[in-house]
């Protein structure tokens, strides 16, 4: 899953990137707010680490911009202040949760952990948001774009519901021969080519693939 953090001071950014990406995290770190605003709209991201205190655009306005816009990326606010009322500003402008530097990093990964998954599994796991654009629902296996019905075909639907529960991991051709396919003899370049339906359907980089690895949604 990936994540923007947007934090000025370079040595804790640093330290915090490299916490996250050896917790299995993408990490796309900014020491300016500007940049970091232009990133959360050009890119997908699972959450958002908002310093509060950066250069051009403060946590605070990155906050109140992309809501206005109808982003719903939860957000964590990293803040060394203590003022109840500057609390209460992120609260009030959407933000999920604050983080008072200095935090311990195992404190990090709880909130985290916590925010993703809440945010991520809504209706008691039966809607899995995948990103600002794409959901699924497990119950009536459908996947939604913009919260319009994606028509797919069977094994289409297969293939997205099993990676979206496994989103975030690359999956091998022989786990979804086995899974999707349950097991059929059928060749990889079957497989490549519901996946390339699927992208037909929906957007190219959808489902990612690393070649001899596999495929990925998320």
């Amino acid at each position: 899953m990936k994540i923007l953090l947007l934090e000025d001071d370079y040595l804790y950014r640093v330290t915090i990137e490299d916490f996250l990406e050896a917790n299995g995290y993408d990490v796309d770190g900014y020491d300016d707010g500007e940049e970091a605003l232009n990133a959360i709209y050009t890119n997908s991201y699972a959450l958002l680490l908002l310093d509060i205190r950066v250069p051009s655009k403060d946590g605070y306005e990155i906050l109140k911009d992309i809501r206005a816009n109808g982003v719903k990326t939860p957000v964590i606010m990293l803040t060394s202040l203590s003022d109840i009322q500057n609390l209460s500003l992120g609260y009030e402008l959407g933000c999920s949760d604050y983080l008072r530097k200095p935090f311990e990093l195992k404190e990090l990964k709880y909130r985290v952990e916590y925010i993703i998954k809440t945010h991520n599994f809504k209706s008691s796991d039966e809607s899995i948001d995948i990103d600002e654009i794409y959901s699924f629902n497990i119950k009536t296996k459908t996947l939604l774009k913009n919260n319009k019905s994606v028509d797919l075909s069977s094994y289409g639907i297969a293939l997205v519901s099993y990676l979206v529960q496994k989103r975030g991991h690359y999956i091998s051709l022989d786990t979804l021969q086995h899974v999707v396919w349950e097991g059929k003899e059928i060749s990889y370049a079957d497989i490549r080519m519901c996946v390339k339906r699927v992208r037909a359907k929906c957007d190219k980089n959808f489902i990612e693939n690393k070649k001899l690895v596999g495929y990925k949604i998320g």
